[in-house]
């Protein structure tokens, strides 16, 4: 992103000047005009002058992630905190919710669409072997318990009363490098990862390969995402039965997963830290079926990677909702959230991978998300660049803290893999468990198919 900055216009508020630049990066990657675009592209800008122009709403909604412990009235006094001695509107908790409904999910939406999409980055794990290395999975979002939700959104089952607050189920295309979303649908929980997936196909393209987990092995699925001319690597279930028509050398063999000609590599991964030893057997099935241009063992390293859109619904959901259940009472409020939410998380992953772009050898793995958050937090309470007529360089300042505050370089750690906030209290797990990450070392044992199964051997 460039230095300069685009917020010196203003907007009148009730007289006064009010200008939604001091939202700091928000603004330089939504500018004005993209926010007015999106707007008259669905219809939703204001038919009179009122205190809360739709512009001003779409970016309390992003300012809102931002904040996300507090309602928005408190988010409009954060908003407006820099703004001391001007005229501002001061609109009540009832104004702010009409001019919510009034400007609806479309704009977020559409700002969302334009947004999406894979950083122009070249470092870290971003390409492998001439491929962009993508992955694909869901996660669960929880919404407020209440009769219009509820004619929406249902609650998860199970024997000690369910989940207790309906939920949403929210599905990523995400670029591992960066963490950049390239696309996301959502809805009901109700219906599967599976049943979402086919609606990200129209992200796929040729020079991208998607990696996915065991849930993802779906025969008429993985067809789907081969249309595309998109590339797959996926987990499959160990006891799932795949005939060998051709072993080859780099113990990998050629099989069929459903009607798609597949490559299944088979291996055992051994971890070793000072807490002991442990194996499983990992078996991976690809459509990259030229063994001698991609080996078995580094698609065993590359699969590695699927863990990065793990990290990234563990930024959306703890970095920066903490765990929260969302606001919004109402499905269309929530729709409106959501896409709130995917918009100021790829501003904010926009912003760390130009600033980690602009040092040369650095990998994007070591942009601190927390710092990228927090300073966006801090810009927007300062009212920065707030003086009409003057030039800011806001857009660098998350660069600037990101580039600071650098994270050590990936190492391999181990982690125990436990449930941090556990449905029922009966539920949870005690205080004995060892949450200590430790260095670890790996080993990876690719296993030769039996011949038994084999029909034939390839060089």
């Amino acid at each position: 992103m460039g230095i300069q900055s685009v917020i010196t216009r203003t907007v009148t508020v009730a007289g006064g000047r009010f200008a939604p630049g001091h939202l700091g990066e928000l603004t330089q990657v939504v500018p004005f005009e993209m926010v007015d675009e999106a707007l008259a592209q669905t219809r939703t800008v204001q038919s009179r002058v009122r205190d809360l122009p739709s512009r001003v709403v779409v970016y309390l909604l992003l300012a809102a992630c931002l904040f996300p412990e507090l309602g928005y009235p408190g988010v409009w006094r954060k908003l407006t905190a820099g703004l001391a001695g001007l005229p501002v509107a001061a609109p009540t908790p009832s104004a702010l919710l009409q001019a919510r409904r009034r400007v609806g999910a479309g704009p977020l939406r559409f700002l969302f669409d334009l947004l999406r999409g894979p950083a122009a980055v070249t470092g870290g794990g971003t390409w492998w072997r001439g491929l962009l290395v993508c992955a694909i999975d869901g996660t669960i979002l929880t919404v407020p318990d209440g009769p219009a939700n509820l004619t929406r959104f249902t609650k998860g089952g199970g024997s000690h009363g369910g989940t207790g607050y309906p939920q949403v189920r929210l599905l990523a295309l995400v670029a591992c490098g960066t963490r950049t979303l390239i696309d996301a649908v959502f809805g009901p929980a109700s219906k599967g990862e599976t049943s979402y997936a086919p609606d990200l196909l129209r992200s796929l393209r040729q020079g991208m390969i998607v990696l996915a987990d065991r849930n993802f092995a779906a025969g008429k699925l993985i067809a789907a995402i081969a249309r595309t001319e998109a590339d797959v690597l996926v987990r499959v279930k160990n006891g799932r039965k795949l005939p060998a028509l051709c072993r080859y050398r780099d113990g990998s063999y050629l099989s069929v997963l459903g009607s798609t000609r597949v490559r299944v590599i088979e291996a055992q991964i051994t971890i070793a830290s000072s807490a002991g030893r442990r194996a499983g057997i990992y078996r991976l099935a690809t459509t990259l079926t030229d063994h001698r241009a991609y080996p078995a063992a580094d698609l065993i390293m590359l699969y590695h990677q699927r863990w990065e859109i793990e990290t990234a619904y563990l930024e959306l959901k703890s970095t920066i909702l903490g765990g929260r259940v969302l606001r919004a009472r109402t499905p269309a409020g929530i729709d409106q959230e959501i896409y709130a939410l995917l918009v100021t998380y790829q501003i904010l992953r926009t912003a760390m991978a130009d600033a980690t772009a602009s040092m040369p050898g650095t990998d994007p793995d070591r942009a601190s998300f927390t710092i990228a958050w927090q300073t966006a937090r801090d810009q927007l309470i300062q009212a920065a660049g707030i003086i009409a007529g003057t030039v800011i360089d806001l857009t660098g300042t998350i660069g600037r803290h990101v580039l600071a505050g650098l994270l050590p370089a990936r190492r391999l750690r181990v982690s125990p893999r436990i449930v941090k906030r556990a449905i029922s209290k009966y539920q949870a797990r005690g205080p004995d468990i060892d949450r200590t990450s430790y260095k670890a070392t790996l080993s990876i044992d690719i296993l030769v198919t039996p011949k038994t199964l084999t029909a034939s051997t390839s060089p």
